[in-house]
């Protein structure tokens, strides 16, 4: 008798984000081509200072995400600029929240001051990759975001870890995926695996991804991931070129959007 093997049922993504970072500069180090990635996303990661980002780059990026409509987060990150935050620190909880508390603030007074609300926070680097494997520090991340504010949503890795911290601390969350990035069967990000760069690539694991809530997996599989966002990061040389030809397959929407639409609010 043939043995009869159940596939999962698929799951069509119909709404998603695309995100970026904006202020990746810091006084004489500039990156003025970052703003062109403005005309292909729906939200922006602003870097508040501590890994990267002066006052006056971060007013721009403020200002240029106003005037193309884009929603605006804050991009937090280890103080450790001449390491880009790329340096792992440990910290103790009050030191965290410390930490995010100063950050979330200096962008939401910015923005305040230019009649704009950020929505969202996003980790950088070094934090980016420890809120995706640890569950304490996660929680300790969103913890300090949702004393910001309840509203704000709490963006990382898509995984357990991200998801279970927000049900934990109770705070909206957002489950990113990076097109260029390698992923474990688990659905969790290999690091240490060098960034695929193929434009045919990128724009294959976004049509799987949309078609089949799926990523191929550094095994050769397809392994099923949530996805509420993805991000394209400026690390990646053609960038431009790869968000461009993704918003030629979906026109993204900011997160919240995406969450109102999938209420029945909106058609």
């Amino acid at each position: 008798m043939q043995q009869i093997i159940e596939k999962p049922e698929r799951k069509q993504i119909k709404n998603i984000d695309f995100n970026c970072d904006l202020a990746q500069s810091f006084g004489v180090y500039k990156n003025s081509s970052e703003f062109e990635l403005l005309d292909y996303v729906s939200s922006v990661n602003i870097s508040c200072g501590f890994h990267a980002g002066d006052p006056l780059t971060i007013q721009k990026a403020l200002l240029a995400a106003k005037e193309k409509n884009v929603v605006v987060g804050a991009h937090i990150g280890f103080d450790d600029i001449q390491g880009f935050g790329y340096r792992a620190m440990d910290l103790d909880e009050d030191e965290i929240e410390a930490l995010v508390l100063y950050q979330v603030g200096a962008i939401m007074s910015f923005a305040k001051s230019f009649k704009m609300e950020i929505e969202h926070v996003r980790p950088h680097g070094a934090m980016y990759k420890m809120a995706a494997e640890d569950f304490t520090f996660a929680c300790s991340i969103a913890k300090a975001v949702k004393k910001c504010s309840q509203w704000l949503v709490y963006y990382g890795a898509s995984g357990d870890v991200t998801a279970k911290a927000g049900e934990f601390v109770n705070i909206p969350t957002a489950q990113e995926i990076m097109l260029e990035k390698t992923y474990n069967v688990d659905g969790t990000i290999d690091f240490s695996a060098k960034d695929n760069e193929s434009v045919f690539d990128n724009i294959g694991r976004l049509k799987t991804l949309l078609n089949f809530s799926q990523v191929q997996n550094r095994e050769g599989g397809k392994t099923f991931v949530n996805a509420d966002s993805i991000h394209f990061s400026n690390k990646v040389s053609n960038v431009l070129e790869i968000a461009s030809e993704a918003k030629k397959i979906i026109t993204p929407v900011p997160v919240n959007y995406k969450n109102v639409y999938a209420s029945g609010w909106v058609e």
